[in-house]
């Protein structure tokens, strides 16, 4: 099975509704340009400032229907409020590896827990359903251009 991007997803304010880009630009110690943490106004962007997993956070496509079949509620990819969509990569795996995405560079850092602030979006239930399985936190190690279609591909461990 192929492991790719199916959507990318940005917004430039902390709260505001994450839309889907054609592409998305990616900077190392930056994130995805124009994105709210690329800017510090992210909702946990203090928090977060000391860390580097901050940068672009990534979510399966699989769990997303898993959890919409659940709920039995056709929540949008966009309501998860992560960076990546992908397709046939176990994310929990790529914790502490370097991976492509297209001709980028990541190093998986933590996995991306749900918390409060996602279950206002998604439910109270999402805390429980999604935990493990919300995503993943990384940074990015060579910047670049990531579309839909490009191919994610596990490079080793750190």
């Amino acid at each position: 099975m192929n492991s790719n991007i199916v959507a990318i997803f940005t917004t430039p304010k902390a709260g505001a509704t994450l839309v889907s880009v054609e592409s998305a630009a990616l900077e190392s110690g930056k994130g995805l340009v124009g994105d709210r943490y690329y800017k510090g106004e992210g909702t946990f962007s203090e928090k977060l400032e000391s860390s580097q997993d901050w940068e672009i956070t990534l979510i399966e496509s699989e769990e997303i229907e898993r959890f919409n079949s659940l709920e039995l509620v056709p929540y949008s990819p966009g309501d998860f409020r992560r960076n990546i969509l992908t397709s046939g990569v176990r994310l929990n795996d790529l914790v502490g590896r370097q991976f492509s995405v297209g001709a980028t560079v990541l190093e998986g850092i933590r996995l991306c827990e749900p918390c409060a602030y996602l279950a206002r979006f998604l439910g109270p239930t999402s805390v429980k359903a999604l935990t493990h399985r919300a995503g993943l936190r990384a940074r990015i190690l060579s910047g670049g251009v990531v579309r839909p279609g490009d191919h994610i591909v596990e490079l080793g461990s750190v």
